[in-house]
């Protein structure tokens, strides 16, 4: 588009150098060759890591996937994306973790130092991911649909319409997680008076799951006694449970009421009435079903 509004050949010309400029410049790593020793360091770090420990190698030998597992036998990957000046610089490391990992790294360190270190983050991040896998495996979560190793809250069924936002400090798993209700206000306010005068008791020698139950006086929809159905309703508005990934997370707080709607929904239905008014970001005005 620069190229085609040019006047003249000279603009164009001078628009041409720089467009290609950018271009080089942004894709500058990708051109320069790479030594011999490049290549015959690589191989010979690939082989006493073990090709076992090699998920994934690329055709240009740039970019390498490690594969590994934990001591509950979770299976990880490191993916490395490898510089010409390798091994005097370190590959540039991506993990699927809720903390950054950063490599240590020496011109005279290898593949398997990375891989070390990689282990090593792995069993500092078990407790993390052994309360967010009981979770997952006792309970209905609502969001996220896939949770990837990185993400650190849980959406958890309640009951019909009633939920916990569970964020978890990956530093920290068996410390009490900030919690965020969603339903009806004659649901969510006794669940959250619960939490404040049982907060006292949490019990970090137990699992965050357990604590849960216990604070909130509850049991959570059993994943081998209930379907995900049983709960969780479609949005009274679209008619859908997911808009954009997203389940409904707005219930009227009407008791003989209780549909559930998408933000996003409610939000644009409101709009258009011109009964709603609002006040700062939230808008006021009546339930779509049963007009309270």
């Amino acid at each position: 588009q620069r190229l085609q509004s040019c006047p003249d050949l000279v603009s164009f010309m001078v628009e041409l150098k720089t467009v290609l400029e950018i271009a080089l410049k942004n894709t500058q790593d990708l051109h320069i060759p790479r030594p011999p020793e490049y290549y015959s360091c690589l191989v010979r770090d690939l082989e006493i890591l073990g090709w076992n420990r090699v998920a994934y190698v690329d055709t240009g030998l740039t970019t390498v996937k490690l594969k590994a597992e934990d001591s509950c036998g979770r299976q990880h990957l490191i993916t490395l994306k490898l510089n010409a000046k390798y091994p005097t610089e370190p590959p540039d490391c991506l993990v699927d973790f809720p903390v950054p990992f950063a490599v240590s790294w020496m011109p005279q360190n290898s593949l398997i130092d990375i891989y070390n270190q990689f282990l090593a983050a792995l069993e500092s991040l078990k407790e993390f991911w052994d309360a967010l896998d009981e979770i997952d495996g006792k309970t209905w979560v609502l969001e996220p649909e896939n949770p990837t190793r990185s993400a650190t809250t849980r959406r958890i069924a309640i009951g019909n319409n009633v939920s916990v936002n569970v964020e978890v400090d990956p530093r920290h798993p068996n410390m009490l997680p900030e919690c965020y209700f969603l339903g009806a206000d004659h649901e969510v306010n006794p669940l959250r008076e619960k939490l404040n005068n049982n907060m006292h008791l949490w019990d970090p020698e137990i699992s965050l799951l357990q604590n849960l139950r216990e604070l909130l006086e509850i049991d959570f929809p059993s994943r081998a006694m209930l379907e995900k159905s049983d709960f969780a309703k479609d949005c009274g508005i679209c008619y859908a449970y997911r808009l954009d990934g997203s389940a409904p997370d707005q219930v009227c707080d009407d008791p003989r009421c209780g549909q559930p709607f998408h933000q996003a929904c409610l939000y644009e239905w409101l709009q258009g009435l011109p009964t709603s008014r609002q006040s700062f970001n939230v808008i006021f005005g009546e339930c779509p079903y049963c007009n309270k």
